[in-house]
């Protein structure tokens, strides 16, 4: 490997840490915003889709346009909006004393959009390096993401423990030195290789008409909804619907799930194949685990369950993205952005979801009824009505895996 792409390569891997840094950037100040602000439930699950809907324009833009954009210059600015997207979320509480929840959007909307230039660009560009198997070179740069959750969580955990929670400024202007660092790595003469993009917009929507293409974008929608909603509500769950303090649930649930979710995409990285078949296991494991999280009432099992989820998801997202690379090797940025419209869609959908179920069910009569029944308060049987939810959509995604594993079974036997 040249030193050149050596460099491109950190710079790329430091780009997907700052993903999900914006990514669990508001989820585990979820309650602190409650607390602090006053916040509903379901102001605090539409940031999270703010974000994901923001990517998945970007997405989408780049679906039918990116013949019309300069994709070097989109790599390398990508970090530059992540960064100016974080300093306006810290300084929210200055610009609008009145409204904090508003700079909070506006914080949101362009660090994600950074999120969005990361999912369609990153990827390729990974894929457009040299390498003897770039199915695990996808894999091992999403489990990168994966690990930088982790980092993030205990170090962001730790500093919200330190600094206090009326603090949280801090950490959002901390975590702005990662994309700082991948600006660095992506200057200083950094190449990108070249990647194909559909020449006009009719020749985006040629593919459209391929119903492969709709089975990948379904895969990845059910499998980034399967993972978002653990992602982004495992914390909150933890302390509100099992009664677990803080900052164990955002260590051993969010941080454990994260970690669950970097090694099951290495060891897949190291000695993966038949993506296929880890697609239906993965699901079938991460819809027994949602419901092990929603109906147990022993806390420590609930806590397993959130974090054995991240092992089981961890391949659904990506899994699905090396399917859709493998169905149209010859698509280039079209198939990558694409893939990350479908996963954004499912991540933003889903964790919304559990947000208006938990909301509607603690303020309804049901609720209170359960509540009183089981010794449980409204909100926790909300929380726990809004996990129960969450697994019809890896219980969806077993029927769609199951004929992904059949068509590849086909193609092996011809």
């Amino acid at each position: 490997m040249t030193q050149g792409f050596a460099r491109l390569k950190a710079a790329c891997y430091t780009t997907n840490v700052t993903m999900s840094i914006i990514t669990n950037l508001a989820p585990i100040l979820f309650l602190t915003f409650r607390e602090q602000y006053g916040i509903s439930y379901s102001l605090l699950g539409l940031l999270v889709l703010i974000n994901f809907f923001t990517q998945l324009s970007i997405d989408l833009i780049f679906s039918f346009f990116s013949h019309r954009f300069n994709i070097p210059l989109a790599v390398k600015l990508t970090p530059v909006i992540a960064c100016l997207g974080l300093l306006l979320f810290a300084a929210a509480p200055l610009l609008f004393p009145g409204n904090v929840y508003l700079g909070l959007v506006l914080g949101t909307i362009v660090f994600s959009a950074s999120g969005g230039l990361g999912e369609v660009l990153i990827s390729p560009v990974i894929a457009a390096i040299p390498a003897d198997d770039p199915e695990r070179e996808l894999s091992k740069l999403h489990s990168i993401y994966a690990w930088g959750v982790v980092f993030f969580v205990i170090a962001a955990t730790l500093l919200l423990l330190l600094l206090g929670h009326e603090k949280w400024q801090i950490v959002s202007l901390i975590f702005a030195l990662i994309p700082l660092a991948a600006t660095i790595l992506f200057s200083g003469g950094v190449k990108i290789p070249a990647m194909e993009t559909p020449t006009r917009v009719f020749g985006a929507l040629q593919f459209f008409k391929n119903r492969a293409l709709w089975l990948c974008l379904l895969a990845i929608f059910l499998g980034g909804a399967s993972e978002c909603i653990m992602a982004q509500w495992s914390s909150g769950y933890l302390e509100m619907a099992l009664g677990i303090p803080k900052i164990w649930g955002d260590i051993f649930g969010v941080a454990v799930f994260s970690a669950m979710l970097g090694l099951g995409r290495s060891l897949y990285g190291k000695y993966g194949k038949r993506v296929e078949k880890i697609l239906l296991l993965g699901a079938v494991g991460a819809c027994a685990c949602y419901l092990v999280a929603a109906l147990c009432p022993i806390p420590f099992i609930g806590l397993l369950a959130c974090a054995l989820t991240g092992l089981c998801a961890s391949m659904l997202w990506p899994g699905s993205l090396i399917v859709g690379s493998e169905r149209f090797p010859t698509s280039g940025v079209f198939i990558f952005a694409m893939m990350a419209a479908g996963g954004d869609l499912g991540a933003s959908v889903g964790p919304q979801l559990l947000g208006i179920v938990a909301d509607t069910v603690s303020a309804s009569s049901l609720g209170a009824e359960l509540a009183n029944t089981l010794s449980l308060t409204a909100e926790q049987i909300g929380m726990k009505a809004g996990m129960l939810i969450g697994a019809l959509f890896p219980l969806c995604a077993i029927l769609v895996y199951v004929k992904l594993y059949r068509d590849a079974r086909k193609r092996n036997n011809n």
